[in-house]
């Protein structure tokens, strides 16, 4: 008998990839747009990329779900779908260097607005009353209504 090596994978691993592709067979071209059936109301969705693949939704090409048909019958509803990669707008970006300004001030500061002077918090500065609990830069906040 002779002995074999390690076996090898009849698929190469470089073939899987993180883009979803289209569902239709034989077209290999990335997602853009995902399709779904609402059965009871007869009708087709077509909308953007689901943020996960589901089982009984079917992820399209742009040229696939320009020409989608339905049954006759069926109605179609087509949802705006972004045919450009995602960008982070400004907003976004504005967003996150103020939490990063925000986490990396020194855990010294005086309260923020609505604070109640002369009332002292840990750490000796002066304390929040809407300020239920801290951990970290995370704070917890009591509700105004109450």
């Amino acid at each position: 008998m002779s002995r074999r090596g390690p076996l090898k994978s009849a698929v190469p691993s470089n073939l899987v990839s993180p883009v979803r592709r289209c569902s239709r067979t034989a077209c290999g071209r990335p997602a853009v747009a995902t399709l779904t059936y609402v059965y009871a109301d007869s009708t087709a969705v077509l909308g953007p990329l689901a943020t996960y693949a589901e089982p009984h939704c079917y992820d399209l090409c742009a040229e696939h779900s320009e020409r989608l048909t339905a049954p006759r019958g069926w109605d179609v509803v087509r949802l705006a779908v972004d045919s450009g990669p995602a960008r982070p707008s400004s907003d976004d970006l504005e967003a996150l260097a103020n939490a990063v300004r925000e986490a990396a001030r020194p855990q010294e500061r005086a309260a923020g607005p609505g604070a109640a002077p002369g009332v002292m918090g840990p750490a000796g500065r002066e304390a929040n009353p809407m300020e239920v609990a801290r951990r970290g830069h995370l704070r917890v906040l009591r509700s105004p209504d109450s």
